[in-house]
């Protein structure tokens, strides 16, 4: 397939990868505000964990859309996958994100190494999305002119 027909694609990723990461700052600080809240064991606004696991969710989707642009744009482009590290850096990425919601999910007082996975985990993520988004410049770069 030629390049112009994947344009609205890459569009596509661009914005979703750039949410992604709106998201994952978002999570930082809301996840840092409900850390210092237990912490200090003053009271929290009611609203703030419900929008942390909502924004955890819409990040978990972006990153899978990523993850499905990325695999039809390769293959529609190249018809085949593997052309650079962008592939097991995204993998990973995808990894750590799933890693995350889950262990979210099973943060409780009966489960306390769930919070200790969840915030390790959310840790390793920002290098991951780092080294993601520094591949994803060099793909970039093989379809700009």
């Amino acid at each position: 397939m030629n390049l112009p027909s994947f344009i609205w694609l890459w569009r596509a990723a661009a914005w979703s990868m750039g949410l992604s990461l709106f998201a994952y700052l978002l999570l930082g600080l809301t996840g840092s505000w409900l850390f210092v809240s237990r912490q200090t064991q003053q009271a929290r606004p009611q609203w703030l964990r419900p929008v942390h696991f909502t924004i955890g969710g819409t990040m978990v989707f972006l990153v899978l859309l990523l993850l499905a642009i990325g695999l039809v744009g390769t293959i529609g482009h190249y018809g085949s996958l593997g052309h650079s590290n962008h592939l097991p850096a995204g993998l990973i990425v995808v990894g750590l994100t799933l890693l995350s919601a889950w262990s979210a999910t099973q943060i409780s007082v009966d489960r306390p190494w769930a919070r200790g996975l969840h915030l390790g985990t959310n840790l390793v993520l920002l290098l991951a999305f780092a080294i993601v988004t520094w591949t994803g410049w060099d793909v970039v770069q093989k379809y700009l002119p």
